[in-house]
């Protein structure tokens, strides 16, 4: 949104569905974001009606707005059917992530051929699976690359919370769902509980979401080490260059601590169900980006029965008392940072690029 406004050579006016910070770069949004975060079947189910009422709200929305373009920004399950149901209607659709095809559903791509006009990869090798469906497909780059994860300044963080250049630091990261904090903060409060008697001094921070904030700080209050909460991007990324390790949900996080050069141990629990019907499609060996990208446990995952605090707690302890399997980590993620497109343009720039040209394409048909 920034860029296009940089590069647009006019006014630009965003109408939507975003959060916090899509808001303050001048989105009108229809209603919270947080209503589309939702993961898994058992998840999904309760929510179900509330979801076609916002499906149909969102695209009344779009065919009263007509607008130029519509930039849909992953949310598969949601963006893909507001596409469907505007199809033909004169109003281009741009889909920001492209689905992991690779991963698992292959058909996926021939499906979204047929509805989006054009999609932006965060990956370089993804184009050529849509690509060969028909669907103009551009490698933009991540944009985590853009957000600062690489910049925290440790020495501030310790300053500000007073924390001695002697104490152990680990980041803790739960998620930003509810379902993620509820399934994971009890396995990351016992292994913290075991970890403490071997680490007098240990601190712990915890980075956190509005949203869920008020759940995360009432679970953490009774953790049985000093437990920082840490609210904002600035402050997390400080707390990412304060620390020696980190303990994390799989998700975009595990990215912005490979680009924090912060080693880590992934964790994650999905409801049975979920996780059942998705084994029978995953065709990739790892949750976390970074190992699908090396092909190699080089993170490593703890998912479902091996989210266990013994087992998340020997992983910690590794990291946190081996240098080299520290440095091994930190080396090893230098080759994702630039294939997640750090050192060339800003993703930003490039996908705004694409879609002003769509745009430009739009126009000049009319």
């Amino acid at each position: 949104m920034a860029a296009l406004k940089r590069r647009a050579g006019g006014p630009v006016r965003f109408a939507g569905i975003g959060g916090e910070r899509m808001i303050a770069e001048g989105l009108d949004t229809l209603f919270p974001l947080h209503e589309l975060s939702l993961m898994g079947i058992a998840e999904l189910v309760p929510k179900l009606p509330n979801l076609i009422r916002r499906l149909a709200q969102t695209a009344a929305e779009i065919r009263r707005l007509r607008p130029d373009v519509v930039v849909t920004i992953d949310a598969p399950d949601f963006c893909f059917r507001i596409a469907k149901r505007l199809k033909g209607q004169g109003i281009p659709f741009v889909h920001y992530v492209a689905p992991s095809v690779w991963a698992w559903r292959p058909g996926r791509a021939r499906k979204v051929a047929r509805v989006l006009d054009h999609l932006l990869a965060l990956l370089p090798f993804e184009p050529p699976y849509f690509e060969r469906e028909g669907l103009p497909c551009t490698f933009v780059g991540h944009p985590i690359v853009e957000g600062g994860a690489a910049s925290g300044d440790g020495a501030r963080f310790r300053a500000a919370h007073g924390i001695a250049t002697a104490d152990r630091l680990l980041t803790v990261l739960p998620g930003s769902r509810r379902s993620e904090i509820s399934r994971l903060l009890p396995d990351f409060r016992e292994t913290i509980r075991l970890l403490a008697p071997r680490y007098p001094g240990l601190v712990i921070a915890v980075p956190t979401v509005p949203h869920v904030r008020d759940s995360v700080a009432s679970e953490i209050s009774s953790w049985p080490v000093r437990t920082i909460l840490v609210e904002g991007d600035q402050g997390k990324y400080d707390a990412f260059a304060a620390s020696e390790a980190a303990l994390a949900a799989s998700g975009t996080v595990a990215l912005e601590l490979a680009l924090a050069r912060l080693p880590a141990v992934i964790a994650y629990r999905m409801h049975p169900v979920t996780i059942g019907l998705y084994r029978r499609f995953i065709r990739v060996k790892y949750a976390n980006l970074v190992n699908i990208m090396l092909d190699r446990m080089l993170v490593p995952e703890l998912l479902q029965e091996n989210c266990t605090p013994e087992k998340l707690d020997a992983a910690v302890t590794k990291l946190l008392d081996d240098p080299e399997a520290r440095r091994e980590q930190r080396e090893g993620v230098a080759e994702v940072a630039r294939w997640l497109g750090l050192g060339g343009p800003p993703p930003s720039e490039r996908a705004a690029d694409v879609v002003l040209a769509v745009v430009k394409g739009r126009k000049g048909a009319v």
